[in-house]
């Protein structure tokens, strides 16, 4: 009998989750939606994202760590990677927008982005002083 698992993260900030659930190619769903897992079982999510051939995921608040919280059915996954691997990708992408919001805050300009051969993005940010 499958049912949902949880998974600690890091993730704090809502926007930067978004746009790094966006930049995979996810439409994910804001404010309290619910999360399908096996025989039509939910969980409540605030943000979700509905999926065809697989279980859902969404992302659970949790007050006490103040952070995000990964949930799906992890026996229904059928994504083409891994969970690990997908967790993985997500952090890389959420600290890509964590960084590029707080340089833009900041007063810098991207000059360059590139994403390298192992897998790690390149960042150059300038800003000009006067």
């Amino acid at each position: 009998m499958s049912h949902f698992s949880t998974v600690k993260t890091e993730l704090r900030q809502r926007e930067s989750l978004v746009s790094a659930l966006e930049d995979l190619g996810y439409e994910p769903k804001q404010g309290g939606h619910p999360v399908r897992g096996y025989r039509g079982q939910t969980v409540e999510a605030e943000l979700a994202v509905t999926l065809q051939d697989s279980a859902d995921f969404g992302f659970v608040w949790n007050e006490a760590n103040g952070a995000y919280e990964f949930v799906t059915d992890l026996d229904l996954w059928r994504q083409s990677m891994p969970i690990e691997r997908f967790l993985s990708r997500l952090t890389q992408r959420y600290a890509l927008n964590t960084v590029l919001k707080a340089s833009l805050t900041e007063g810098f300009d991207v000059a360059e982005q590139r994403d390298c051969q192992d897998g790690s993005i390149e960042l150059v940010v300038t800003r000009w002083d006067a």
